[in-house]
């Protein structure tokens, strides 16, 4: 039988890129133990051909034997493409597809979702932020690419996907049925001058626009008589690499650098640097951020923090800091990660491994080794270890056990609940039963929407729906406050009643200067 010498060397050289390269150059005798694992491989390959149950074709086992070697490096990005898959992702990244608008990646546990844009379907059903996509119309999505389930969930405008995702803290799959439409979401979805002269504008995505947008939103809110900025990255996916920098150019002054990239070879080695002067040197500005707060976000809230122009408020965000490239071989492709980004500390954004559904953690990498330790220009510390750690962190709410059981209740009901809520608020705003947006959910008010949401065919047990008063209220208060008295009036009572946003007003709010912001909390640590 004829060697595999020369396949399997072409195989960890153009499919494996650095294993065997770093094996050969890494350790003595790096010749000889590539030999040998060489032979290794030519011995096993040689059993599998003539001892295994069932008969695979010789062609079958490389293609394996590529993509076992792929799946060993544990990075879910780096990935061979047959024809079938190369064909999905020139399809993904060509065109105009109708959605569902999630956002979502690939993490060891599977598909999970980084976040859902505001007003998409599946914002309204209710799917949210660490939530793990298990089957896409009954297909299993283990083994799929991010590009193959992005082409799953598009399809025409008016037709319907049916989901199912796996909830941290639920037991139960939810699923959810979803009608596809056109995803047209700006950039800024709000920009609101509050008490104290703060100016508050919360970025969704970094698409075309994104610094425009900004820039005329901080321009109006400044004419208004907004003194400092609160900048909301929660929740944003990311987006277009240039607008992540022209953004961060927004607020830089020229010639600092914005963030790099590294990687094996030359061409991937690369610096984004400021051009422009900032435009609002003045103004005490914070960052909110939180692990929904993805690639261009982290690239803008590491570069601020980094060059101590903004206090980073909230928790640690995604952690997706990595480039990849497509090599095309034959009829299919390879799709490694060639690169990785890094602030202008050297701090790496990229956060190996973090779990799906979970915080990523803010005082340790996932072996839960302390995070190294980085220095801003003023010399404050920040740590490294993938993702952005904020300087002041705010832990986000956790789910009670009441709020599980209710929501196990509810599952895939959740547009009914919506729905019967949205209903009542109606019903409210006709009756001018509510006179301020502050009002105060009251028993009566409970009552009301549980006898809806009966007959609406949402079977909540009495005890689970009176146990967990607070996740009604916030419910009831922020659909009552947008239909009676307007988006603002919601947004207000939303914001009132947000952990970080708080903990940031209490904090700008008594600062002249971005020195001053910077030095109020004193060092970075949880609240």
């Amino acid at each position: 039988m004829r060697s595999r010498g020369v396949v399997v060397a072409a195989v960890l050289s153009s499919a494996l890129v650095s294993g065997g390269w770093l094996m050969q150059r890494g350790s003595p005798g790096g010749s000889q133990s590539l030999k040998a694992s060489v032979h290794l491989f030519d011995e096993v390959f040689e059993h599998l051909e003539k001892d295994y149950v069932d008969t695979l074709a010789d062609s079958t086992l490389y293609r394996r034997a590529v993509r076992g070697v792929l799946s060993e490096l544990g990075d879910p990005h780096s990935l061979y493409l047959d024809a079938k898959r190369l064909e999905g992702l020139d399809e993904s990244t060509s065109g105009h597809y109708a959605g569902v608008g999630i956002r979502m990646d690939v993490r060891d546990s599977g598909i999970a979702v980084i976040a859902t844009l505001p007003g998409t379907p599946a914002e309204r059903a209710g799917i949210a932020t660490g939530d793990r996509i298990v089957e896409i119309d009954g297909r299993a999505t283990h083994g799929l690419t991010t590009d193959e389930a992005f082409k799953a969930l598009r399809g025409a405008a008016g037709s319907t996907v049916h989901i199912s995702v796996l909830r941290p803290g639920m037991a139960d799959r939810l699923v959810f049925t979803l009608v596809r439409r056109e995803i047209l979401v700006n950039p800024v979805q709000h920009a609101l001058l509050l008490s104290g002269g703060v100016g508050y504008v919360d970025l969704s995505v970094f698409s075309t626009e994104a610094a425009a947008d900004i820039a005329h939103a901080v321009d109006s809110l400044r004419a208004a008589g907004a003194r400092s900025l609160i900048l909301d990255l929660r929740g944003n996916p990311g987006g277009l690499l240039d607008q992540g920098i022209a953004v961060a150019d927004l607020f830089l002054d020229a010639g600092r650098g914005i963030v790099s990239t590294k990687g094996r070879s030359a061409a991937e080695n690369a610096s984004y640097d400021d051009r422009a002067p900032q435009r609002w040197s003045d103004m005490p500005l914070a960052v909110l951020t939180d692990s929904g707060s993805a690639s261009a976000s982290e690239i803008v809230a590491g570069a601020l923090q980094d060059h101590d122009r903004a206090l980073v408020v909230g928790t640690t965000t995604y952690g997706k800091g990595s480039a990849q490239r497509v090599f095309r071989l034959g009829s299919g492709a390879v799709k490694l990660t060639t690169a990785l980004w890094y602030t202008p500390s050297g701090r790496s954004i990229n956060h190996p491994h973090a779990p799906s559904g979970t915080e990523n953690d803010d005082a340790a990498t996932p072996d839960s080794t302390p995070r190294p330790v980085y220095h801003t220009d003023a010399g404050r510390v920040v740590l490294g270890g993938g993702g952005i750690v904020p300087d002041v962190v705010v832990p986000t709410r956790v789910a009670t056990p009441e709020d599980s059981a209710l929501q196990s209740a509810i599952g895939a009901k959740v547009p009914q609940f919506r729905d019967a809520v949205t209903e009542y608020a109606v019903a409210l705003k006709a009756s001018r039963a509510v006179a301020s947006p502050d009002f105060v959910v009251t028993p009566a008010m409970r009552e009301e929407l549980y006898r809806r949401l009966q007959a609406r065919g949402v079977r909540v047990d009495r005890a689970v729906y009176a146990a967990d008063t607070s996740l009604v209220d916030r419910a009831l208060g922020s659909i009552v406050a947008r239909y009676v008295f307007g988006p603002r009036a919601e947004l207000l009572r939303t914001l009132a009643a947000d952990a970080t946003m708080t903990r940031a007003l209490q904090l700008i709010r008594g600062a002249r200067s971005q020195k001053a912001l910077l030095a109020a909390p004193g060092p970075a640590r949880v609240e």
